[in-house]
């Protein structure tokens, strides 16, 4: 029987995403078996850490799900963020839960508020700073993974974490300084 115009159509347009959803699953195409909780104000591995005046709570790990995706929970204290960069091989999720940002994503300017989600595609600039009064939380979620737990935690163990000395780092984990951190205002 010949395949029928519109039966072609549908298969041809979600060729594409079964392509890029397909190898997420990993090689035996199963999801990982088992739950994993993590308490309010909890880190994944139980070592919270600090990294720009922010605190991470590893809520996912990529070690919980074959590699998939990574979520933080952030505590922004501090007016600062990270300097203009992009991700070679990861695309970044942000959720507002409490406070307000201001992001630039490619050349857009925006400001976010509670309630707020941002999804910035791989290789594209992107930063962000509080610009809120008391703490702010954000979640960032990285997809895949990738090795962005691993660079976090290891850059928050430098004794000096200036722009400089996590350049080299960065770009081993995927990560590309391309400009200077935002300001508030």
């Amino acid at each position: 029987m010949p395949m029928q115009r519109r039966s072609f159509l549908q298969l041809s347009l979600a060729a594409p995403a079964l392509a890029y959803t397909l190898p997420a699953l990993g090689a035996t195409g199963s999801l990982p078996k088992k739950s994993v909780l993590v308490r309010a104000g909890q880190d994944r591995s139980g070592q919270p850490f600090e990294f720009l005046d922010a605190t991470f709570t590893v809520k996912v790990s990529g070690r919980d799900n074959e590699g998939r995706c990574v979520i933080f929970d952030t505590l922004r204290r501090a007016k600062i963020g990270p300097a203009l960069h992009l991700h070679t091989d990861l695309d970044e999720w942000f959720y507002v839960v409490e406070g307000e940002f201001k992001f630039q994503a490619g050349t857009e300017m925006l400001r976010l508020r509670a309630g707020d989600s941002l999804f910035v595609p791989r290789e594209m600039v992107h930063a962000f700073v509080k610009t809120s009064e008391g703490p702010a939380r954000l979640i960032v979620m990285h997809q895949p993974a990738g090795s962005m737990e691993e660079y976090f935690r290891l850059v928050s163990q430098l004794p000096d974490q200036g722009l400089e000395n996590r350049k080299a780092l960065a770009e081993k984990h995927g990560t590309r300084f391309v400009g200077p951190q935002l300001t508030p205002d």
